[in-house]
């Protein structure tokens, strides 16, 4: 008996709860930026989620594609000594998923509290890859919302204006 994968995890919750949405095959993708050009979509659109270490917990925090993550604004509102990434090696042992593959989603796809910036409130709809590389999902951001039921949202992003890093979640 095969094991249900992430991307069928989440095709099954949106189904089951007669969400409309989108599903795209494409090359593999390593950053936002290559990701956005697979689906067709502005970067901004991107739910970028990065699995982060949080004074000992790992935490799911998802901001748009075309920001990057403010530390200090995380370790303010969740009154945090430390926070660090996860290493490519947790991230594999925890999720068996690769950087670039993580999709915005806690419980029940992904073990962590879900954190989500509220940027992506500003968008009309959130494209994410969905437990791999080549494997991509469009929604509505109001949908996305009432399924990810994250535990809080807060502002925790800047704005990247001129940076073409090439993060790869």
């Amino acid at each position: 008996m095969s094991e249900v994968t992430v991307y069928e995890s989440i095709c099954r919750c949106l189904r089951d709860k007669q969400i409309e949405f989108r599903q795209l095959h494409h090359e593999p993708t390593r950053t936002s930026e290559d990701a956005a050009k697979a689906r067709g979509e502005d970067l901004r659109i991107g739910g970028k989620a990065l699995l982060m270490k949080t004074d000992g917990e790992f935490r799911l925090f998802v901001l748009p594609a075309d920001r990057r993550v403010d530390s200090g604004a995380i370790r303010r509102h969740l009154q945090l000594r430390k926070l660090r990434f996860a290493t490519s090696d947790e991230l594999q042992d925890l999720t068996n998923l690769v950087p670039g593959s993580v999709p915005p989603f806690g419980a029940p796809i992904l073990p962590f509290p879900l954190f989500v910036d509220e940027a992506i409130r500003h968008n009309d709809r959130i494209a994410f890859n969905a437990g791999s590389l080549t494997d991509s999902i469009i929604m509505n951001t109001a949908d996305y919302f009432s399924i990810a039921v994250p535990v809080d949202v807060f502002a925790f992003s800047v704005s990247v204006e001129s940076s073409s890093n090439g993060d790869s979640n």
